[in-house]
């Protein structure tokens, strides 16, 4: 019998709460929680009845009784909280996005790779049932050959300027924090663009409002994207061949249905998500810890090297709608 990997939570905010639920309604084993707050690490333990509690991410990583930290701060925060938990030997799950930009995602990467260790981001689309279907689907060849992606990922969230989403101390706006789906579903079926065109629309903060994006691929692929974080859009997907369309339901990044229609319009196949199990964010644990188990440090669905090349391509959308952070200075972006 496998020993139960046991894992560490970095970070209390709105989405800690929601991979930890999930990990614990799904049989994870979570020994410890820590947080710059021992208030707040403290409310987070007794919420989940976590044993160890920790008022600093170092006592956190440092935690003999954690092999696996989820990374889940502010996105400037992502690469040196995953650096203190590579560094101290720990597997990392890093939530989304990667990094704040490729020159960050670069040395994370190559720090995991030079320990020997895990290191996930914590794109959990890519783990839902739906999504394994779709690759499923792709790979029999139903769609023919797949040409084209249109997806959106547009909310209407709060308009507190102080809030995270607008607040470009924080890395606020939409493309890093609701832009990053449609853009890594691209990468994910298509690889890499080879040219990448975006206009956005920058906030009284700073942030961008709102951008479009088009990806065009090696092949002649095509991604028509857009993000928003003032107005909620229709949050779907298409994924278009010569031989057939998927199309995903709202809302497509999450546990959801869609429908396989063939060249003719006819419908061919009709997928729901299978319900329990929580928001869904356990699929990408339950990866983390097959890969630790199997001994391997990246796997195919989401390595490391392809969350550097989704911060690369939204390097370059940043680039072209104006958008610097105080990590890039050291980028030039």
């Amino acid at each position: 019998m496998t020993e139960a990997l046991r894992w560490g939570i970095m970070g209390t905010g709105g989405i800690a709460h929601l991979q930890t639920s999930d990990l614990v309604s799904n049989g994870f084993t979570v020994t410890a929680v820590g947080s710059r707050s021992q208030a707040s690490a403290a409310a987070f333990a007794q919420e989940f009845g976590i044993p160890n509690i920790h008022a600093s991410y170092q006592a956190l990583v440092e935690d003999p009784e954690v092999d696996i930290v989820y990374v889940s701060t502010p996105h400037p925060f992502h690469a040196s909280g995953a650096k203190l938990a590579l560094q101290a030997g720990k597997h990392v799950l890093l939530e989304k996005p990667f990094t704040v930009n490729a020159r960050e995602a670069r040395e994370v990467a190559e720090l995991a790779a030079e320990n020997e260790l895990v290191v996930l981001e914590a794109m959990w689309t890519r783990f839902l049932p739906h999504v394994q279907r779709i690759r499923e689907i792709i790979a029999a060849g139903a769609l023919g050959e797949v040409r084209t992606l249109i997806a959106d990922h547009n909310q209407l969230l709060p308009s507190d300027p102080q809030h995270r989403i607008n607040n470009w101390a924080l890395a606020g706006g939409a493309l890093l924090d609701l832009g990053i789906y449609p853009v890594s579903f691209a990468h994910h079926l298509f690889g890499a663009p080879n040219e990448i065109k975006a206009v956005g629309t920058l906030s009284a903060t700073g942030v961008d409002r709102q951008t479009a994006i088009l990806l065009s691929f090696a092949e002649g692929q095509q991604a028509v994207l857009h993000t928003a974080l003032d107005a909620r859009g229709p949050n779907t997907a298409d994924i278009i061949g010569t031989g057939g369309r998927i199309h995903i339901d709202s809302v497509w990044y999450t546990p959801t249905s869609f429908t396989l229609f063939d060249g003719s319009g006819r419908v061919v196949e009709r997928f729901e998500s299978p319900q329990g199990g929580g928001r869904g964010m356990h699929y990408q644990a339950w990866e983390l810890e097959r890969l630790v188990q199997g001994g391997q440090i990246a796997g195919e669905i989401m390595p490391p090297s392809e969350s550097l090349e989704i911060m690369a391509t939204l390097d370059e959308v940043r680039k072209q709608i104006g958008l610097a952070y105080e990590a890039d200075r050291l980028t030039g972006i």
